[in-house]
């Protein structure tokens, strides 16, 4: 890294760090509604224009987190037929394996795009 600049600590934290708190984040809508969807576009649009990898990490998020709104919508209404219960359940254990795996591959110091994910934002 350039001696001119100071290392970026996005938050306070290291930037490997902050990207895989950026995945996690998506649980807080757990605990406190709508917050899963709001604080990793917060920590997205706060840091992005200062880092290319949490840029990256941040689009594949939301990426992933309109892609899986869409799919819900979708297997909401396939539940009429009954192939929407397992899309559902599919969607869900996606919801919970996907950001787990791409915290991992951020603490690593590499990306992971979400598989299945319609890309929105390039």
């Amino acid at each position: 890294m350039n001696q001119n600049y100071p290392e970026l600590r996005p938050w306070g934290m290291e930037l490997n760090q902050f990207c895989m708190f950026m995945h996690l984040s998506q649980f807080a809508g757990y605990i406190v509604p709508l917050i899963g969807i709001v604080l990793p576009i917060v920590m997205w649009l706060t840091n992005k224009d200062q880092s290319h990898v949490v840029d990256q990490h941040g689009k594949h998020i939301v990426n992933w987190m309109i892609s899986s709104f869409i799919y819900a919508i979708i297997g909401l209404i396939l539940t009429c037929v009954i192939i929407g219960i397992p899309l559902l359940v599919g969607l869900g254990i996606l919801s919970i394996v996907f950001p787990i795996i791409g915290a991992v591959k951020a603490a690593e110091g590499s990306f992971y795009k979400y598989p299945i994910t319609i890309k929105f934002i390039a």
